[in-house]
């Protein structure tokens, strides 16, 4: 691929040559390739076929997961999780170890504790890292979905954006059946805080736990808004939220 440098930015197609616009730009690059229909059945692409599929349920299996933890990752997300997500799954992929290349699947391979690990701690929104958002350590209840943070001074242990006057804490609690489709996340009530409160224990417990049957994930949400006039507002587009995974099971 090339970049375009030129004033006049093109999209399209000139001469057999690709304009178009990216996340990194104004591209250019040779339109060609091989007739899909060859790759469908030539017996000499049957290895792009079987990487097209395990490509094709990595990128379903990470969709699934987004989609289950929509009600906290739409404030919380960066403009490359989808591929960042596929690929991790595209790794507990790998692990399937019961089925041939071609038929490997993110479902099996999620029974491995290996493939829960490479879950472990994934964040949602890479530019607001939980690390290096919350310094104070916390306590994760895996059968209730409970997070404790004992004596949360945001002052001291939040690393916090200019303009904020407040944040907000949840878990989310999600049962995800990476086999069936199937997914469920119950949200906890929020906890607001101002930046400038005192330290206060914590407690973020969702009132059930979802019923589905799948792989658990908890799930920690910190969101920072400026209150004007009773009502809150979001800091540039949401980019300073966190949301990230804190255990799986």
């Amino acid at each position: 691929m090339a970049q375009q440098k030129s004033i006049l930015k093109l999209r399209g197609t000139i001469g057999g040559i690709s304009f178009y616009k990216s996340k990194d730009g104004y591209l250019a690059r040779e339109k060609g390739g091989v007739d899909a229909s060859r790759i469908a059945n030539d017996p000499g692409f049957a290895r792009t076929r079987e990487n097209g599929a395990e490509f094709a349920n990595a990128a379903s299996s990470g969709k699934l997961l987004r989609d289950a933890v929509r009600a906290l990752g739409k404030d919380a997300s960066d403009g490359r999780v989808t591929s960042r997500l596929t690929q991790v799954m595209a790794q507990i992929k790998n692990m399937d170890e019961a089925n041939a290349r071609g038929e490997r699947s993110a479902a099996e391979g999620m029974s491995k504790d290996e493939a829960k690990a490479l879950l472990l701690g994934f964040n949602f929104n890479v530019n607001a890292v939980l690390g290096a958002v919350m310094y104070k350590p916390f306590d994760v209840d895996t059968e209730t979905g409970e997070i404790k943070i004992a004596g949360l001074s945001p002052q001291n242990d939040i690393n916090l954006p200019g303009g904020a006057s407040h944040i907000i804490l949840k878990s989310g609690f999600a049962s995800i059946n990476f086999l069936t489709g199937e997914s469920e996340m119950i949200v906890s009530a929020p906890v607001r805080l101002a930046v400038n409160g005192a330290a206060q224990a914590v407690s973020l417990k969702p009132a059930t736990v979802p019923v589905v049957e799948g792989t658990h994930f908890i799930l920690l949400s910190i969101d920072f808004v400026q209150e004007v006039n009773n009502a809150d507002y979001s800091l540039n587009n949401n980019s300073y939220n966190v949301l990230a995974i804190v255990a799986v099971e």
